[in-house]
């Protein structure tokens, strides 16, 4: 299905019953994604799964800004006019669910945070330099936009009183103490580390959270 939002055409696909939980992709991705997890998902869940501005079958788009993207799903949810969704968002979409909490909390339920970071300098070295020398190459706007984006300070955060469930894996593209600052940081939040996974095999073409994730949407807070 397609929407028209905040001057951009959006494309999403709505699937399931139950509560309402939005599912944001990361960088470069679509919402496909999560249709191993969303197979599962759907059995307790009304499910709707974005395609970001500029990416899978959403409006092309020549720059972004996590900004922009934020307030596109947030009109989203307005045209919709969806009651306290839970959001799960991975990478770029787990940034732009906590920029959706700290803007307009009171009209969400629970995030999830897959692989979130608040700054570039989040990145590991390596990561860092790759996706420099990536966008040197490529001059992607995507790459562009890691390189300059986010930039939320700790402080910011404290804001966020959602129940919040923070995953990252082993072998991240972050560094372990980005998501240790940010559990410490959020008063209503928990933090799970994947082992030998990197930062999206858990989430890509894979359902190995739907157990933990069942567990925290259905837990009292």
């Amino acid at each position: 299905m397609n929407i028209k939002v905040n001057d951009v055409e959006l494309f999403y696909d709505m699937i399931g019953t139950g509560p309402t939980l939005i599912l944001l992709h990361g960088n470069g991705e679509d919402h496909h994604i999560f249709d191993k997890i969303v197979n599962k998902l759907k059995e307790n869940f009304t499910i709707y799964s974005i395609d970001s501005r500029g990416h899978g079958e959403s409006e092309k788009v020549d720059s972004f800004s996590y900004e922009i993207m934020t307030q596109d799903i947030y009109q989203f949810i307005l045209e919709l006019d969806l009651k306290n969704p839970s959001i799960l968002g991975f990478s770029d979409g787990a940034i732009m669910a906590l920029l959706l909490a700290m803007e307009y909390g009171n009209l969400l339920d629970k995030l999830v945070l897959l692989g979130v970071n608040l700054k570039p300098s989040d990145f590991t070295e390596e990561s860092y330099d790759f996706i420099k020398s990536h966008y040197e190459k490529t001059k992607s706007p995507l790459f562009k936009l890691m390189l300059e984006e986010p930039n939320i300070e700790l402080d910011d955060i404290k804001k966020v009183t959602n129940p919040t469930f923070l995953i990252a894996s082993e072998n991240d593209i972050f560094k372990e103490e980005t998501y240790i600052k940010i559990q410490n940081t959020l008063p209503n939040s928990q933090l799970k580390i994947i082992k030998d996974h990197d930062h999206d095999s858990y989430i890509n073409n894979n359902d190995m959270l739907y157990p933990l994730l069942l567990e925290f949407f259905c837990k009292k807070f």
